[in-house]
């Protein structure tokens, strides 16, 4: 099941569990954003219906900017060049459910990820002084210089 729904002035094709990118909204991280312009939805059958009453809704994934996207005009002959740089806000948004007449089509609940642990010096290697902080102070070996080469002459042109 799938619905078409308009936000930000695009259209977008949409699914339980997609996530999209989305004109910035003013909602924080975490929070439901419903969408109620829903232009047509794909029932089980595989008919497309005129989606009068649905709703979509959606979960705040993230908040931040695209690429950086770089104008560069130019007026040949003229010594004309103007260079200007964009990034556009997005919010990027998870689908969480899809309901009409009646029926609620939902995305699985995903688990939120435990933060990575820090790895700790084991007391042997305190003991023994190898730390890694000491190991990045090693200096590399020096560089030898190049051999010189002498410089080849130009050779005399031959008279005839």
């Amino acid at each position: 099941m799938y619905a078409v729904i308009r936000a930000g002035g695009k259209q977008y094709r949409v699914a339980p569990g997609d996530v999209i990118k989305v004109e910035k909204t003013g909602t924080g991280p975490d929070s439901v954003v419903e969408f109620k312009e829903v232009l047509a939805i794909s029932s089980a059958d595989g008919q497309i219906t005129k989606a009068d009453g649905a709703t979509v809704t959606g979960q705040v994934v993230q908040e931040d900017r695209h690429k950086k996207i770089l104008v560069f005009h130019l007026k040949r002959k003229k010594q004309y060049k103007k260079m200007r740089g964009h990034r556009q806000d997005f919010t990027a948004v998870r689908i969480t459910e899809i309901a009409f007449e009646g029926q609620k089509f939902s995305a699985p609940v995903l688990e939120k990820k435990a933060p990575k642990k820090k790895k700790v010096e084991t007391p042997e290697a305190e003991a023994t002084g190898k730390s890694k902080a000491k190991a990045k102070t090693k200096k590399a070996p020096a560089k030898k210089a190049a051999k010189k080469t002498p410089a080849k002459k130009p050779t005399p042109k031959k008279k005839k």
